[in-house]
């Protein structure tokens, strides 16, 4: 899986972790907030994007996405839950690395694309409570920015 920093271009995971643990290093005595998130946009096939966002509490951040074509997918229902799972995937992956590497105690964020106003509202409990079961803290729109901001500006 590759993804892609706007700084420094196309990574590895292996490369994009160790660059996000240099940015923590480079300030260890800061607060950060490791936010992962997923959008799609829905063309002729849909373009699916996980941002990863390492984020030192008030004093900027560093982020990383990943994008990858699909096929067509009729149902907003089942985008929504597949975005879900795809960032489910990249903080499983993240939060293990963490733990062998000695990060254990920094807390993973799954920011969702779902919100009480319009279509996705009828769903907020169900990927909620997906990714609260996976061990994970999960935020929905306004506070979603990880998806709604980020993930967002490279599916267009």
């Amino acid at each position: 899986m590759e993804f892609v920093s706007p700084t420094k271009g196309v990574m590895t995971f292996e490369e994009m972790f160790n660059d996000m643990i240099h940015y923590v290093n480079e300030q260890p005595d800061e607060q950060y907030k490791l936010i992962t998130g997923s959008d799609s946009q829905m063309r002729e096939s849909i373009i699916f994007v996980t941002a990863i966002i390492i984020h030192r509490v008030g004093k900027g951040a560093r982020y990383y996405f990943h994008k990858q074509k699909h096929r067509y997918m009729e149902s907003l229902r089942q985008r929504i839950y597949y975005e879900t799972f795809l960032s489910l995937e990249v903080a499983s992956r993240l939060s293990g690395k963490l733990s062998e590497n000695g990060y254990a105690a920094m807390n993973v964020e799954i920011h969702l694309d779902v919100g009480e106003n319009g279509d996705t509202k009828d769903i907020i409990r169900e990927v909620v409570g997906m990714v609260i079961g996976s061990g994970f803290d999960a935020r929905i729109k306004p506070d979603s920015y990880g998806a709604s901001k980020v993930a967002d500006k490279y599916t267009k």
